[in-house]
């Protein structure tokens, strides 16, 4: 693979602390992604927001309000692992849907593409810009947009059960599952609008632990021990 979107759950980033960031595992992650950077490999980046928010449990926050409150999370989440990425000897550059002054720069897919192209690690933050389109919806778009080879989703567990293993301690792991089934059997490796973009598109997915010892390198150099998501 040439060119992948990395998706980051945002509890992830937060490590054992469940909110805000865990420097030493962004730190972590970033040096993991710049072994493949130096390797050739174009990198994009989507990051979660649930180590700040997670709107759709609020009852009493108007859904759009709460989504552009999410949206804002990954904007904060971008703009500080990206220069955590700096620090480690990389270039960046985050793209947002919609204006942020100078923060960010105003997504197109030829600016995003000629970064990656740069030898740039790239953010897409801010989702879609619209509400009720999740972090996955907008990771998937705009891994299909930058014509990626396959996403990859570093998530806080380490692939796709058959239940949540959270709640049932003999729920089964896949090694192996097509898109049809993830979206036939409701496994929520991703929401369903993500999944049939996939599905329509023949974008592949990678599900894996952020917090196993170099899963983003072990994913790409053959060590793989997450779920494969096949199209």
């Amino acid at each position: 693979m040439k060119r992948i979107l990395l998706k980051l759950s945002g509890e992830a980033l937060a490590g054992e602390k469940k909110t805000g960031f865990d420097e030493a595992t962004c730190i972590g992650v970033a040096k993991q992604v710049k072994q493949l950077v130096d390797d050739g490999i174009q990198v994009a980046i989507v990051t979660g927001g649930g180590n700040f928010w997670r709107g759709r449990t609020s009852e009493t926050i108007d859904r759009t309000k709460a989504d552009q409150i999410g949206m804002l999370a990954t904007v904060m989440n971008c703009i500080y692992v990206s220069d955590i990425f700096r620090y480690v000897g990389m270039k960046t550059e985050v793209f947002t849907p919609f204006v942020c002054g100078s923060f960010t720069s105003l997504f197109s897919k030829d600016a995003a593409v000629e970064a990656l192209e740069k030898g740039k690690v790239i953010f897409f933050a801010g989702g879609t810009g619209h509400p009720y389109f999740s972090t996955d919806t907008g990771a998937v778009l705009r891994a299909i947009e930058i014509e990626a080879d396959a996403m990859l989703l570093a998530k806080a567990i380490d692939g796709i059960y058959d239940s949540d293993p959270k709640v049932n301690p003999d729920a089964v792991k896949y090694d192996e599952v097509s898109i049809q089934e993830v979206i036939d059997r409701k496994l929520a490796a991703v929401d369903l609008t993500a999944s049939i973009l996939c599905l329509e598109n023949k974008m592949p997915m990678l599900v894996f632990g952020l917090n196993e010892e170099n899963s983003i390198v072990g994913t790409m150099s053959g060590s793989f021990t997450g779920t494969k998501v096949t199209v």
